[in-house]
């Protein structure tokens, strides 16, 4: 096995994750398509914790574009030896898969956090409140209730879709940086690659 190509291949999937977890975190500030919830302050809080954006985002891009220049990577070699080289490319490898695990782990705990808590919505009184937070995330299986938010419409809807959306995304790179960690320990300790051939075919 090649570890080097295993893990460029979980880099460049973690690229895309990455920027499907923005667009996620975009589209909350967006209810319906109107700008005006944002700039009321009437959406979430935990909307505003960024656990899209720069925890399953920004932080993920490190890791991930370090996974897939680890096929190139030598470390400058070490003492010229560059299978060395290599194996210290893999083992500091998992240093940014460390990064990568805090990263999505926030988005995961935000995004867990924020379906528990529900919607910030205005009920039927006219008062903005979290009408489903001392539910413990009950409304989410009982969805007769989510008529209880009359603004934003369809709130329930659109927050749970998205949060959930963050939640496996998240729960996906968690694994796949898991996994480095796992790989970049193998290729370090076994080398770049399981056998002489495979080195120069990497």
């Amino acid at each position: 096995m090649c570890y080097g190509r295993c893990a460029r291949c979980i880099g460049h999937s973690l690229v895309w994750l990455a920027t499907l977890c923005i667009v996620a975190n975009i589209l909350l500030y967006f209810p319906n398509g109107e700008t005006k919830y944002a700039s009321d302050n009437h959406l979430s809080r935990f909307v505003w914790f960024f656990s899209g954006i720069l925890g399953g985002g920004l932080l993920m891009f490190l890791p991930a574009f370090i996974f897939i220049g680890l096929d190139q990577e030598d470390c400058c070699g070490c003492c010229g030896h560059e299978n060395c080289g290599k194996r210290c490319a893999m083992l500091s490898s998992i240093l940014a898969a460390l990064i990568g695990i805090g990263g999505s782990g926030y988005c995961v705990t935000v995004a867990a956090l924020a379906l528990e808590e529900g919607p910030r919505c205005m009920d039927a009184s006219g008062q903005w409140n979290y009408t489903f937070a001392n539910t413990e995330g009950d409304y989410l299986l009982d969805s007769s209730t989510w008529s209880q938010c009359v603004e934003p419409k369809h709130i329930v809807e659109w927050n749970v879709s998205l949060f959930s959306i963050l939640l496996a995304l998240g729960g996906i790179e968690f694994i796949l940086c898991l996994i480095q960690v796992i790989n970049g320990m193998l290729g370090g300790i076994c080398g770049h690659c399981s056998s002489r051939q495979q080195q120069y075919d990497c």
